[in-house]
């Protein structure tokens, strides 16, 4: 993991991607409103397919809750492009190109591939973020396997619940003052 690691209840370390069908977004900027952010490992990972499947059908559900959503991997603009155009995620903002510098200021966990038929680069391992549109960091949850991830609709419960209750960023303890 990196030395970077973000602290829930700071504020996100914005930063700009390239996507698919959406230009160039600006991740984390305050006038996003609520973020939610999902780093997936690639196009190689048949349970990233899976996952981003599910997040794409639940789209609606977080934008009744006005929660705009980002898919970002550190995949290539041509294999981000297949896997956006295979999955027909066409309502979805996939962000690609994500760097090991991105990575490193995001904590992530990151592997490098087993073979050249796997992906051609260091990619990281799943995770996810939901910014406040206070530019702070509600949650965090950082993965170092492919299997591990959150439920989505747990996530989208928690939000409707952080939302509806004004419930305060919680992990923080008094070792992380603001």
């Amino acid at each position: 993991m990196s030395k970077h690691s973000l602290i829930p209840g700071t504020e996100f370390p914005a930063f700009k991607l390239p996507t698919i069908d959406h230009g160039v977004v600006t991740i984390g900027a305050p006038e996003n409103g609520w973020e939610m952010l999902v780093i997936y490992r690639g196009k190689h990972c048949p349970l990233c397919r899976r996952y981003i499947d599910t997040l794409h059908e639940m789209l609606p559900h977080f934008r009744e809750r006005d929660v705009r959503v980002i898919a970002v991997s550190a995949d290539s603009e041509e294999k981000a492009v297949a896997f956006t155009r295979e999955g027909g995620y066409h309502q979805l903002v996939v962000g690609y190109d994500l760097s090991i510098e991105q990575m490193h200021r995001l904590g992530l966990f990151i592997s490098e591939p087993r073979s050249p038929e796997e992906t051609d680069r260091p990619f990281s391992e799943p995770a996810l973020f939901v910014i406040r549109p206070d530019h702070r960091i509600q949650v965090i949850e950082l993965s170092n396997a492919s299997f591990a991830r959150p439920d989505l609709g747990l996530v989208l419960n928690g939000l409707r619940f952080i939302q509806d209750n004004d419930y305060p960023i919680r992990g923080r303890f008094e070792a992380y003052p603001l």
